[in-house]
């Protein structure tokens, strides 16, 4: 019993400074803008368009 709290505790400890890291130093966007966009932009532009503005 004692063993596996221990083990809960330091997982948790774990997931939470990873979490954290994430937070602080603004990861989850950092991946948007180096991986998701430029995808986003590669399909955005070679979308044909039927007028232009």
């Amino acid at each position: 019993m004692k063993k596996s709290l221990g083990k809960f505790a330091l997982v948790s400890f774990g997931t939470l400074a990873g979490l954290f890291a994430v937070y602080y130093y603004n990861l989850d966007m950092k991946l948007m803008r180096f991986v998701v966009l430029p995808i986003l932009d590669k399909h955005h532009d070679s979308v044909k368009r039927d007028h232009y503005i």
